[in-house]
């Protein structure tokens, strides 16, 4: 296992797997139509999975506009206080198809959120995509139209996600096993 920051880090999606999985999510998604397509990647921990995801999409014949939204739902504390919008996005999804990027649904306020917003905004169609999905974390139904991976109720870091700011650079998703 690797060791990274004095931390046992144990893989749990290698960094080939992840990568043949943004292949086939973006032929998946590409099979769909999309009318004038607009990605929107939610920040912070989605930027490396959507900037591989987008390239995928890109050699899978599309050529979406990209944009970037930061949201909040814990602010300061670690009890959800509702979402609110810290950075929005620049572009009108009026009568477009938006794909929303997130590295991870759990309770799914964020991303219905996101949903809500993209439509109230008067997007043609609002999918998403993320790369895990912690069901067993979900609140109220909501499924992302694209998944990487199903994963198990671990604290993941890497590819991204981190843990007080540490750990976005792993080129895989792993779970923090202790000190080495």
């Amino acid at each position: 296992m690797p060791v990274v920051r004095g931390k046992i880090i144990d893989p749990l999606f290698s960094a080939e797997v992840i990568a043949e999985r943004n292949r086939t999510m973006a032929a998946e998604i590409a099979t769909n139509p999309k009318k004038d397509l607009l990605v929107i990647s939610i920040l912070k921990g989605s930027f490396i999975f959507a900037a591989d995801l987008i390239r995928a999409l890109h050699e899978a014949g599309l050529e979406p506009e990209v944009e970037f939204i930061t949201l909040s739902s814990y602010g300061k504390g670690t009890t959800s206080r509702g979402v609110k919008i810290i950075k929005d996005i620049d572009s009108d999804v009026r009568g477009r198809d938006v794909l929303l990027i997130d590295d991870i649904l759990e309770s799914g306020r964020t991303l219905r959120f996101a949903r809500e917003l993209m439509f109230e905004r008067g997007a043609n169609n609002v999918d998403i995509a993320v790369l895990l999905d912690k069901r067993s974390r979900r609140e109220g139904t909501l499924d992302a139209d694209y998944v990487g991976f199903e994963c198990p109720d671990y604290f993941v870091v890497g590819y991204g996600m981190d843990v007080a700011y540490a750990f976005r650079e792993l080129p895989f998703v792993g779970v923090v096993k202790g000190d080495a």
